[in-house]
């Protein structure tokens, strides 16, 4: 494929005339503008491993395939898979774009804390059909160990010392996860290489073991990756991760940060995976590219000169080719891609091996994350005063009313619409909007934040992203404080109406989860941020709350 925009055109001949491609395949880390033996060296050199994927994965193959094989005989019913980020967000795309195969379990991702959300799980449980995969590449990921304390309670209480046999975990050699599933005797322990990043894991037994479970073919998942691999070692423009990553750079080069995924129903959920994978991995040191996953095509007057489209079309459903022929029209690059669903192994490697591509570009490490920790690091603080004093550490709020509190540091107002309005009128060309919800998940949350992300573009041209806690702060957390100081984030809470014990830990689900609200907006501010928590007094109005809150800010354009 060749690209039509002319800046990625020459950014894919400049890394030819490199040997970009090649360098990645040698693990020569000076691809991503790091001398050897350096800390940044060794960090790339220790997560090279999705390179050669397929070889690694093809002796678990039998294994993994055996596993699912048992869920039918032993006639499971559900799965849950505890996890967070790259280890949870590639199940969540398998599911959704490869169906659950007649007489294999239905797939349920965990990667929340919502009180909600898990008392819901819990209330729905056949402890006999039920099956566990809890999955850490650290081992130790508080939201996954927390879920594992909770779900392994109610199991040992329905089913006794077998309980352990509905428990499968998925984690890195030596951690805390493999030790404690061993002496749990869990039913599998699946050891992961451990030079596979998280983000990058997904044709991993990351991928492979939930894969399994669902009744997918995983040889061909694998296979399939295996042979865009093969194809991406090209030194051309027949290289279609090096075309793509070429476009993602040159979109960053060129002041287009903003990179909108343009894609089918088949493909929506495809979107989390290519937001965590690329904000994750780019949005470091000022630099970066903001993914836009789930936004409807607009009119071309409606972007700003911030944006950068991809259009992913398959063999089943392709986005509005008409919307996207406006947009080129009218100056904005577009690039269309195209898969068969029954590829979906080779979609994940050739975004995987695009943004190495891009980050040997922006000659920044794409493997680390270094501001992902500080969010943990201040959520822990919070529960040490949580549990010193029995109340967080918190701001005094900026204004409020009977249904809302606006606090922030930056923004002011007389009450919430006005700070929610002076946060708006902020903007300036290339800024953009996060809203990062810990409202219990539900339609009406997500239809209130999607028209007000409508209205705000119509009225200001900005993107926007919508991120739910703590799922986001693995994902796009990552590039809202490490990527340019260009974002206003609405934090958006609620009273959880129940307080659920975490085992073993002195704390319930919903102290967790406002822990982490509250450890975000510190880290946000930290990095001077323009950050607004809206704290909702009824969280089972604060949908319509929110509508009205914005409405009231904006006037009419809302």
């Amino acid at each position: 494929m060749t690209i039509a925009w002319e800046p990625a055109a020459r950014l894919a001949e400049t890394l030819l005339a490199n040997r970009t491609v090649s360098r990645i395949w040698d693990r020569d880390v000076s691809a991503w503008s790091v001398s050897p033996g350096t800390p940044a060296a060794d960090s790339i050199a220790s997560r090279l491993g999705w390179l050669d994927v397929a070889r690694t994965m093809a002796p678990h193959l039998g294994r993994v395939s055996a596993l699912g094989e048992a869920a039918t005989r032993e006639r499971v019913e559900a799965v849950y898979l505890l996890g967070m980020g790259g280890s949870s967000l590639c199940a969540e795309v398998l599911r959704s774009v490869l169906g659950i195969t007649p007489g294999h379990p239905e797939l349920f991702v965990m990667d929340t804390t919502d009180e909600r959300a898990i008392t819901a799980a819990a209330g729905r449980l056949d402890p006999a059909r039920t099956w566990f995969i809890v999955a850490s590449k650290s081992g130790g990921t508080v939201e996954v160990a927390s879920l594992e304390r909770y779900f392994w309670g109610r199991m040992s209480a329905a089913l006794g010392s077998v309980a352990g046999h509905h428990f499968i975990a998925i984690t890195d050699p030596g951690t805390a996860l493999e030790k404690l599933a061993q002496s749990r005797t869990y039913g599998e322990v699946f050891v992961n290489p451990p030079d596979i990043g998280g983000r990058f894991s997904a044709l991993s037994l990351f991928g492979l073991v939930p894969a399994a479970l669902i009744g997918a073919r995983v040889g061909e998942l694998s296979g399939a990756g295996a042979a865009m691999a093969d194809g991406c070692r090209q030194e051309n423009h027949a290289n279609a991760g090096l075309e793509l990553g070429a476009f993602i750079g040159a979109g960053d080069l060129n002041g287009r940060d903003k990179l909108t995924v343009v894609l089918p129903l088949s493909l929506a959920s495809l979107g989390l995976w290519v937001e965590q994978l690329v904000a994750e991995s780019t949005g470091k040191h000022g630099l970066g590219l903001l993914p836009v996953v789930d936004e409807p095509l607009g009119r071309p007057d409606e972007y700003g000169r911030d944006r950068l489209f991809v259009a992913l079309s398959t063999d089943v459903d392709r986005p509005d080719a008409d919307a996207l022929n406006a947009l080129e029209d009218a100056g904005h690059p577009v690039l269309r891609l195209s898969m068969r669903l029954d590829n979906l192994g080779a979609e994940f490697f050739r975004w995987e091996f695009a943004t190495a591509i891009a980050g040997a570009a922006l000659e920044i490490n794409p493997f680390d994350e270094p501001n992902v920790s500080e969010a943990k690091a201040k959520t822990t603080a919070q529960l040490a005063a949580f549990a010193r004093h029995d109340r967080f550490t918190e701001a005094a709020a900026a204004a409020h009313d009977d249904a809302v509190t606006a606090t922030s540091r930056a923004l002011t107002g007389t009450a919430p619409p006005a700070v929610v309005r002076a946060a708006i009128d902020s903007l300036s060309a290339g800024d953009y909007v996060a809203f990062l919800s810990y409202l219990p998940a539900s339609a009406e949350v997500e239809r209130a934040v999607a028209n007000a992300r409508r209205a705000i573009r119509s009225r200001t041209h900005a993107a926007s992203t919508y991120g739910v806690g703590p799922r986001y702060l693995h994902s796009t957390g990552q590039y809202h404080k490490g990527g340019p100081n260009t974002v206003v984030a609405f934090v958006l809470t609620a009273d959880d109406a129940t307080e659920t014990p975490i085992p073993d830990s002195g704390y319930s689900f919903a102290v967790l989860k406002r822990a982490q609200a509250l450890g975000d907006v510190e880290a946000l501010e930290a990095h001077d941020r323009r950050t607004v928590r809206l704290h909702f007094t009824n969280a089972d109005t604060a949908a319509a709350d929110l509508e009205r809150l914005f409405a009231t800010a904006a006037g009419k354009n809302f």
